[in-house]
């Protein structure tokens, strides 16, 4: 993967809301230093109110960088995270960051990028779609969930969607739907998958890729409470090269991994 930049702890300020869905928002924060190097696949840490409640902070992908602004997609599944999508525009709260890694979207060489992304797992594609196509590189995204309630396309292009209801689009899941699709998709050249999503689903995605020998990067999803290797809340298991399996910290070695790492 890619080095990691330098990560600063800056007072932001939100500077819009969106709300996407009955419980998802898009919020805007002017915090220039951290806009001026985050690469797809990095995230933050924010605290999200002045308060010891919540004591820790919050990791969230970044969703999408534009000049001095970052952008944050929220789902609202807890006090904090509640927080974080009622505060008002014009407050402000720390932002640490940019943190961990980024997707590698250099090697190995590809013509054709597929972004598979289960339920709020679409939070970093948005970022990693528009570096892909300043690349010239073509992107198709796959998106799943359990209904149509739960899929994310905002600010997306070339979407198919996969609901476990049928709902919206393939009845079944988004790897089923990668399955069916992928023999079309690689007639256009050579692929490489980007993924994230829920754990199970990840450590499907890494079978998958597996079996059909395409490169594949993960972005793991774990509770980060201090971001920088401190707390030792993130920690997951990677396969080694000698078959046998290491822990690792998420936000020091992650939160991207190259899917053939993922311990299964």
């Amino acid at each position: 993967m890619l080095e990691k930049n330098t990560t600063v702890d800056a007072k932001a300020t939100i500077v819009r809301t969106h709300r996407i869905s009955s419980d998802v928002s898009i919020i805007t924060l002017s915090c220039p230093s951290i806009a001026a190097t985050a690469k797809p696949g990095n995230f933050v840490n924010i605290k999200v109110n002045a308060t010891t409640h919540p004591l820790l902070r919050r990791p969230f992908s970044i969703h999408n960088v534009q000049g001095n602004f970052i952008e944050i997609m929220v789902k609202s599944i807890g006090f904090g995270t509640t927080l974080f999508c009622d505060s008002a525009e014009g407050s402000t709260m720390m932002v640490l960051g940019p943190l961990g890694n980024c997707f590698n979207i250099t090697s190995p060489d590809f013509n054709t990028a597929v972004l598979v992304s289960g339920g709020i797992g679409t939070a970093p594609m948005l970022f990693l779609e528009r570096a892909l196509a300043a690349q010239g590189k073509k992107v198709i995204n796959l998106i799943g969930g359990r209904t149509k309630e739960d899929l994310l396309s905002h600010g997306l292009s070339n979407c198919l969607f996969a609901t476990d209801d049928g709902s919206v689009g393939f009845q079944g899941t988004v790897i089923d739907l990668l399955r069916r699709e992928l023999p079309g998709i690689a007639k256009d050249g050579t692929v490489k998958l980007f993924a994230c999503g829920p754990n199970p689903m990840l450590k499907v995605m890494a079978k998958f890729s597996n079996e059909y020998h395409i490169a594949c990067d993960v972005s793991l999803e774990s509770v980060m409470g201090c971001g920088i290797g401190i707390c030792y809340g993130c920690s997951v298991e990677i396969n080694t090269p000698d078959g046998g399996v290491r822990t690792i910290l998420l936000c020091r070695e992650g939160p991207v991994i190259d899917a053939k790492l993922l311990a299964g």
